[in-house]
């Protein structure tokens, strides 16, 4: 308790609130474990956490025993505090229709810490990579399509692990800015996601996107597999048959590197547009 920050003490001891949209934890998409910043007990897993848009962390679940509830002192919501030591967390509402479960634990993120787990992909969703350009514009319109789950901006088919953006951005890295898209198949094919690639950015633009020049701008698709090749491949030719000079690379999927949270879902936090993507029909 002596080594809490004064906000820390505001917010967890005094039962203060966070400012929305300030929080490490608001955007994260990182899998593992929420845990109690005073006592360290588990309280929610990452796999209830949602965006509801609200500008806290968001939890439709909590660890079973983890969390208790005690009327607010404005005497109209519902207070949530750590079952183990009593520390504030934030406030639980219901019947707002977020998620099936129908609940909504509205978390201060300085009440929290993350541990993370590696990764599991689930089996029954797939999963694309592509570079064009800055990520931002390419995860604002690919996430929009029907039957994608998810899109994260980060980095891909360079040789530095675990860059920084400002690594990226500032030095020799070899990677690009890079989506990765999680679809389900049965609503949305490949093909459909890499056209739609084709028409978000200019794949004829050799040394960047828009006003963003550099190698981390190049356009490129990373394929996992001869048949994702061939689609590419297919697409590309199409488009040279419509008349354009497709500089676009396809390179082999290496290890892609999630930018960290500030830098993901960033129009739609800022409320605005991308500034070198939009769509065009080329097909």
């Amino acid at each position: 308790m002596e080594q809490l920050s004064e906000e820390e003490k505001r917010v967890i001891l005094h039962k203060g609130t966070e400012r929305p949209f300030v929080g490490k934890y608001t955007d994260e998409k990182s899998h593992g474990i929420y845990t109690c910043k005073l006592c360290e007990a588990p309280l929610f897993d990452s796999s209830a956490k949602f965006d509801s848009r609200s500008g806290w962390p968001s939890f439709d679940d909590e660890i079973k025993g983890a969390i208790k509830r005690v009327p607010d002192a404005d005497g109209r919501r519902v207070e949530i505090v750590c079952a183990n030591c009593g520390a504030h967390l934030g406030h639980v509402f219901e019947s707002e229709g977020y998620t099936p479960k129908n609940t909504r634990h509205c978390v201060n993120s300085i009440s929290l810490n993350l541990v993370k787990k590696p990764q599991i992909k689930d089996e029954n969703l797939s999963y694309a990579y592509f570079a064009g350009g800055c990520f931002w514009g390419v995860e604002y319109y690919l996430q929009k399509l029907g039957g994608v789950k998810e899109v994260t901006s980060g980095f891909m088919g360079g040789f530095v692990k675990n860059p920084s953006y400002y690594e990226v951005v500032r030095s020799n890295t070899g990677h690009l800015e890079a989506v990765e898209v999680i679809y389900d198949e049965n609503k949305i094919s490949y093909e459909e996601i890499a056209r739609t690639f084709f028409e978000i950015h200019d794949p004829t633009q050799a040394n960047g996107q828009g006003p963003d020049i550099g190698e981390q701008y190049l356009s490129v698709v990373f394929v996992q597999n001869d048949k994702e090749r061939e689609i590419i491949e297919n697409l590309i030719s199409k488009l040279e048959s419509n008349g354009y000079k497709v500089t676009t690379k396809i390179m082999k999927k290496s290890d892609f590197y999630p930018a960290d949270e500030s830098h993901q879902n960033y129009y739609d936090k800022k409320g605005s547009k991308p500034y070198c993507h939009g769509y065009i029909k080329r097909f």
